[in-house]
């Protein structure tokens, strides 16, 4: 159940992340002031917005915040054109540790396994090869729609894809690994690599292994069933891909159910009874 977080609270949790990564907070009557210039002053509702129910006492919720408080200093750091040479697409699965919620979401791929965002590449300090994942709320509390960066993004998702079927058609086997800015769960979202690698002897379908967003496999007669489950919890939840295998088709990325034999992806004809079967038959 969602937690209403008072003002106490919210400036007790402020003052610990202030304290616990050495972020210079002011602590102001109306809200928390991120010092810095611009100035950038994150009111209290918004705070309390932040946490998503969280409490403002818990683990969860201070990363959260801290989260927050940060994206809104980095993209207060840089003009609007700057932003819009940095912006990149992002590919998460619903209910990953990255993803910020439904807002955030610009185009979800059928088969509810696959959703695409916008982060941005180089804003946060130190890292400047690092696409940081941004909520759509912090974009409405400057006024702005991410949309207008969607257009630029979307097209750059398309041309690392097309370099990566390109990589992958020459090194048929060989570890899917990241193109550019997007890593191997980003580029599933891209309509030109998943029709490339679906098709052919493929048949129109192809089961992959992704347990984590810089490795991928799409050849998974060379992997052992047990590897992807064992690599994916193995992987920090950060940078975690999927769980289970997915099925790729030129329009769909679906996760196959819990439970499910992957090596059946490898028997011809599909038996009466697997994870296959029903999303072929649907």
């Amino acid at each position: 159940m969602p937690r209403y977080a008072t003002r106490i609270q919210l400036r007790q949790c402020a003052l610990a992340i202030s304290v616990l990564i050495d972020l210079d907070l002011e602590l102001r009557t109306d809200g928390v002031e991120v010092t810095g210039f611009p100035r950038v002053l994150v009111p209290w509702r918004e705070c309390r917005a932040a946490l998503g129910g969280l409490g403002a006492d818990t683990e969860d919720g201070r990363r959260r915040l801290t989260r927050w408080l940060l994206h809104r200093r980095w993209i207060a750091d840089h003009t609007y054109d700057d932003l819009a040479e940095r912006a990149r697409p992002v590919g998460l699965p619903p209910g990953h540790a990255l993803h910020p919620g439904a807002p955030w979401v610009r185009h979800r791929v059928v088969g509810d396994s696959l959703d695409l965002g916008i982060g941005f590449r180089g804003i946060q300090p130190g890292h400047p090869d690092r696409v940081i994942v941004v909520p759509r709320g912090v974009f409405d509390a400057y006024g702005t729609d991410p949309m207008v960066f969607w257009k630029q993004a979307r097209g750059y998702l398309e041309q690392m894809g097309a370099l990566a079927v390109e990589r992958w058609r020459r090194d048929q086997g060989a570890t899917v690994r990241p193109m550019g800015d997007c890593d191997v769960v980003t580029l599933l979202g891209s309509h030109t690599f998943r029709w490339a690698v679906s098709a052919g002897e493929a048949s129109g379908m192809r089961a992959a292994v992704i347990p984590m967003r810089t490795r991928g496999w799409l050849d998974i007669s060379r992997i052992d069933p047990a590897f992807g489950p064992a690599a994916a919890t193995a992987t920090d939840e950060a940078e975690r891909g999927y769980a289970r295998p997915v099925l790729v088709t030129a329009n769909e990325v679906t996760m196959v159910s819990a439970g499910g034999r992957p090596e059946a992806a490898l028997e011809d004809p599909a038996p009466p009874r697997t994870w296959l079967r029903p999303l072929l038959y649907r």
